[in-house]
């Protein structure tokens, strides 16, 4: 805070020094509010929240150093500069064990004083510095540490727009199909923002009926339904200062959409069975893998609803549209699966890997984890063959690279795989011939063919 933008609240129980301190102060660049006596500044603290407060000691009813109190119960930091005629030793020693910034003995210079309150402001200024750099730090080695895994460029540009809106506190709304990490990218929102330190709850709008689902959003009151034996604190409440996930939202009924629409533009909730609402504090993230525009045209989603989520809007892209990213992921899941069973992970062979480059995952990143969990049970610790996967993926038909319907952003392993099984059938099988048209060595031909699973 400099001295120029700084409010600072001058008490004193004399009107001349409270004048001549006001001119000082207002000379200097200061925004000043004034208290004749510290019982008036204990009100004036509560209303201004200054930046900065010099105030006398001994004053009738409430003395400076009650004011000091009061000022570091208020905001910790704000510096305090103490005034006094009678100093002592014992009375500065307990002016700054208390926490003033600076004892000062009338009478003084007037340059003395705003040297001190200069310093006072610069040291605040520097401390609230301090404070962002290390929550910037913090949320960076968060991100670095949480960051969804992907390097395709489409996904890419989906976490590039989390990253930036996360910070900022707006409602999101993430569509793509399910299976595709909807959860995730929340989670990730809320651990890179300024809200990490508050809770995350999700809930999926699908999974209850409409009775339960607005008990558990919104809470109730004891003797409201059959069952509500006591109070029950809603989960829009119970994640205050935090975020909230409402996963499918897209199967809310039409009734609780109006009260969630309610509840995100007045930022308050009615438990069921009450009549007094109850504030919340707290960032919405809405999913759905429905389309709902699709929804409002047939007349099961509300419009308003829908604008009031589609602040920002992230769009998830399958996983058969973002294949370079399944290396990634294989080694990741691969990973976590031998530290939850606490063994080595499992190595995948190049076969396997070309099958699940191939298959188009119609469950997504979901699909793929539950795969390979399998297929590194069924292995036992020794390399994953094509044939640990489930059969579904080792029927996927291979790709063409050429038809009438070509894959979306085909992977470069799918696009090197075709052109070398091209390649050989132009030749006719022989492999010296083909590498020579490849323009690569034999030897590298060989291992490609091995990697493709194209060898006789």
């Amino acid at each position: 805070m400099t001295a120029e933008a700084a409010k600072v609240l001058l008490v004193d129980d004399e009107t001349g020094i409270v004048d001549s301190l006001r001119i000082l102060f207002r000379g200097e660049g200061y925004s000043v509010v004034t208290a004749l006596g510290g019982a008036e500044a204990l009100e004036v603290l509560a209303k201004e929240k200054p930046d900065l407060v010099v105030t006398d000691i001994r004053m009738p009813t409430v003395s400076g150093l009650e004011v000091l109190a009061r000022s570091r119960e208020i905001d910790p930091e704000v510096p305090v500069v103490l005034m006094t005629a009678q100093a002592s030793l014992q009375s500065a020693v307990t002016a700054v064990n208390e926490g003033a910034y600076y004892y000062l003995q009338k009478p003084f210079a007037n340059d003395d004083l705003l040297a001190i309150c200069r310093r006072a402001s610069e040291a605040r200024e520097l401390r609230a510095e301090n404070r962002k750099l290390k929550t910037e730090i913090k949320r960076q080695v968060k991100r670095s540490k949480s960051r969804p895994i992907g390097k395709s460029k489409n996904f890419l540009e989906v976490l590039e727009l989390a990253e930036t809106v996360a910070p900022t506190g707006s409602t999101i709304l993430l569509s793509g199909e399910s299976g595709t990490g909807k959860e995730v990218i929340a989670k990730y929102v809320h651990e890179i923002s300024s809200r990490s330190e508050g809770p995350f709850f999700s809930i999926n709008c699908g999974a209850l009926p409409e009775n339960l689902l607005e008990s558990e959003l919104f809470g109730h009151v004891k003797g409201s339904f059959t069952g509500a034996v006591k109070d029950k604190e809603g989960l829009l409440v119970a994640a205050e200062g935090g975020t909230f996930f409402l996963d499918e939202i897209g199967e809310m009924s039409p009734a609780l959409q109006v009260k969630l629409l309610r509840a995100l533009q007045e930022r308050e909730v009615i438990p069921v069975g009450a009549t007094e609402p109850v504030s919340v504090d707290v960032r919405v993230i809405a999913a759905s893998n429905r389309d709902l525009e699709e929804e409002i045209r047939r007349g099961s989603f509300r419009s308003d609803l829908y604008y009031r989520l589609n602040v920002i809007a992230l769009h998830l892209p399958p996983l058969r549209d973002r294949r370079e990213d399944i290396p990634l992921l294989t080694k990741y899941f691969l990973v976590r699966a031998a530290q939850a069973s606490e063994s080595a992970p499992t190595d995948l062979s190049d076969a396997a890997m070309q099958s699940l480059m191939i298959y188009d995952w119609p469950g997504n990143v979901r699909e793929l984890e539950n795969a390979l969990e399998r297929a590194a049970v069924v292995a036992g610790g020794s390399e994953i063959l094509p044939e640990h996967l489930p059969q579904r993926v080792l029927e996927a038909p291979t790709p063409k690279l050429v038809s009438d319907r070509p894959l979306p952003n085909p992977a470069m392993e799918v696009i090197e795989r075709a052109y070398i099984e091209w390649v050989l059938q132009a030749e006719g099988g022989n492999k010296s011939r083909a590498a020579e048209v490849l323009g690569i060595d034999p030897s590298t031909l060989y291992r490609k063919l091995h990697r493709y699973g194209l060898t006789d």
